[in-house]
């Protein structure tokens, strides 16, 4: 196997991460070859071990930094969530309990995003009923001034309300996506415990 042989099936298993970490990864291996230099190719290839359990071993790598940070945003919790997850894929176990694992935590964590997305739908849906209240409350104002005003004060407190609770809403987002994160990160390091030392020498 030369470098252009390995670098493709590192790529290929790599394919699932995030842009971000894909192309950080394949980086870290590109610059490595090119310090090895061509003459310490085959030496290089041996250090690194085999792409797949190079690219395992990533994998797992980046679980756990991840689960070291706070989540910045929503979209940045997913991302880590999904390499979490393909940690757990990425662990050194037999396929049949592998593949257990993988779909407890594909399931757990599907769940857990329906529940918390059903409450982000039923706030958004509580602050948009206000509108209308607001709206027939300024019609009101023409025939009940009193009447109008108490409806535009209540659609203005539903609008309130729905707000604090959509920033809410964001923010359980962003806590169960970073408890998910550090549950995925906590088990990559677990099974990286048990693989035998002597493996691809990525680490931050």
């Amino acid at each position: 196997m030369n470098r252009d042989e390995y670098i493709k099936r590192l790529e290929y298993r790599l394919r699932r991460l995030p842009k971000e970490d894909y192309d950080k990864a394949l980086s870290y291996f590109t610059e490595y070859f090119e310090e090895a230099g061509p003459e310490n190719e085959a030496q290089a290839i041996e250090d690194l071990g085999s792409p797949e359990m190079a690219a395992d071993q990533i994998i797992r790598d980046f679980a756990m930094e991840n689960a070291k940070e706070p989540v910045k945003d929503v979209r940045h919790g997913v991302s880590a969530v999904w390499v979490g997850i393909l940690a757990v894929f990425a662990a050194p176990l037999g396929v049949p309990l592998a593949l257990t694992l993988g779909v407890l935590a594909l399931t757990f964590v599907f769940v857990i995003l329906l529940l918390v997305f059903c409450v982000f739908v039923a706030t958004i849906a509580m602050g948009l009923s206000a509108i209308p209240c607001i709206i027939i409350g300024i019609g009101m104002l023409f025939t009940s001034f009193a009447d109008g005003v108490a409806t535009i004060g209540a659609g203005l407190i539903g609008l309130g309300i729905g707000y604090w609770m959509v920033l809410g809403s964001i923010a359980l987002w962003k806590l169960i996506l970073h408890l998910m994160t550090r549950l995925f990160g906590k088990a990559a390091k677990f099974r990286k415990q048990k693989t035998v030392k002597g493996g691809t020498p990525y680490e931050e």
